[in-house]
């Protein structure tokens, strides 16, 4: 999981690093989301949409530096594990897996709902594992018979997934009641960290769109540009589709959490604004999980071979198809077996609360990493010394504090059980 990196011609400018930021952001959680959000804070919302903006910023400015002075590739996981030591490396490296399997596990109990929103007969518990099934099983094989297949996917999703967002929020305002937006009590900031931790489920995945920072032009002035032009425009894009589903349905929008921005499109569009938006949703989702069935396996496939993660029988190669099909195999079936125990919030809220300890891991590691050598005029530096990092961190360990005992629980026993796995690998590696 570490190569070193070559010398890479700078072509990357402002709005391309931007538009690749954008469209990593944007994608499930937004289709799913504004009812939950609306049933935590109702028309308050805004509160929550903005504290998750920042705290994006403020992590993806803390993994701009950590690139800037780590030269191997690898992401969270080489920044962690060079700040901090090869444990916390491995910590990484099964977490962000564990938190991709928990996303997926949620964004397929998302489609299902969304399905049921057209035909009930998804709302069936057997039906709903079917279909759970069909998708990891699908994608899978997809994915086993070839890495092109699974491509072709990716780009359908990204050119389909933004249209229906673009239509709901330029086509509703006609339909908005501006007293379903008037803000009457202003929450407790414990409510809305606790509706954060769901929302930031929409906002995660951002700094894989970083890995192309060795080809962005003056790096030091076009990368925070980036950054903030870029979250601007996502923390715009959400607010305003927040916005104008509380402003068309008020507080009825809570009781749409199955198929919330359909519900939407179905008041200002009539049934073809319905269809319309639910196979969008419903493509944007499973793009989604095509992508990461794609994408994370090759990872867990890495980690094996490197023996992060010592299983070898995931490194075997398809002999025909010549893709990891062991890996894809036992991912595609931990994604299913977690679907089918959990539901949709429980889910975002573990993959979510997974992220952030990554990412309080990569700002803990800034702080680390800044009494090292000094950046080299070329490189990115975040302005205000340890200020970003430590902003980031507390804003982090804050929104822990808000999980659910249930949730808590879950993670640190995983957490717990790796820290026995590292020791058995330790042990193991210092007999051979």
């Amino acid at each position: 999981m570490e190569d070193t990196k070559e010398d890479l011609k700078r072509v990357v400018g402002v709005f391309g690093l931007s538009s690749n930021i954008v469209n990593v952001i944007v994608g499930a959680g937004i289709f799913a989301l504004p009812a939950i959000v609306a049933a935590g804070l109702g028309s308050s919302s805004i509160y929550a949409y903005l504290l998750c903006g920042v705290l994006v910023v403020l992590v993806m400015l803390c993994f701009a530096e950590a690139g800037s002075r780590i030269t191997a590739s690898g992401g969270a996981y080489i920044y962690i594990k060079t700040a901090f030591g090869p444990y916390f490396g491995f910590l990484t490296a099964i977490l962000f897996i564990f938190a991709a399997i928990a996303a997926d596990a949620a964004v397929a109990n998302a489609v299902v709902e969304v399905f049921g929103s057209v035909f009930p007969v998804f709302k069936l518990p057997y039906v709903r594992i079917c279909i759970i099934l069909l998708f990891f099983a699908g994608f899978g094989y997809i994915n086993v018979i070839g890495v092109k297949n699974g491509m072709r996917m990716v780009k359908f999703v990204t050119v389909v997934k933004l249209m229906p967002l673009l239509l709901i929020v330029i086509f509703s305002w006609g339909d908005v009641a501006l007293d379903n937006l008037a803000i009457r009590n202003t929450p407790a900031i414990t409510e809305i960290a606790e509706i954060s931790l769901i929302l930031f489920f929409a906002f995660q995945g951002a700094e894989t769109s970083l890995s192309i920072s060795g080809e962005v032009k003056d790096p030091k002035k076009n990368i925070p540009r980036a950054i903030f032009i870029s979250i601007l425009a996502v923390i715009t894009l959400y607010i305003l589709i927040q916005t104008v589903s509380q402003g068309v349905l008020g507080t009825s929008l809570a009781g749409f959490t199955e198929n919330p921005l359909g519900a939407v499109a179905s008041k200002v569009f009539g049934p073809v604004g319905f269809t319309i938006m639910t196979i969008g949703a419903a493509v944007s989702m499973m793009g989604y999980l095509s992508s990461s069935i794609l994408s994370m396996p090759r990872i867990l496939f890495r980690a094996s071979k490197d023996n992060v993660l010592p299983v070898k029988l995931l490194t075997k190669i398809h002999p025909r198809y010549q893709t990891p099909y062991i890996s894809i195999i036992t991912y595609a079936g931990t994604g299913f077996l977690f679907a089918s125990l959990g539901g949709f919030r429980t889910l975002a809220v573990i993959a979510t609360a997974t992220v952030l300890l990554i990412y309080l891991g990569v700002s803990l590691s800034v702080i680390k990493l800044k009494r090292g050598r000094p950046l080299l005029k070329s490189e990115f530096r975040i302005p205000g010394g340890n200020l970003v990092p430590i902003l980031s961190s507390l804003t982090i360990v804050y929104l822990l504090l808000n999980l659910a005992q249930k949730e808590f629980i879950v993670i640190i026993s995983f957490i717990a059980v790796l820290s026995i796995l590292y020791l058995f690998k330790k042990k193991k590696l210092g007999k051979e």
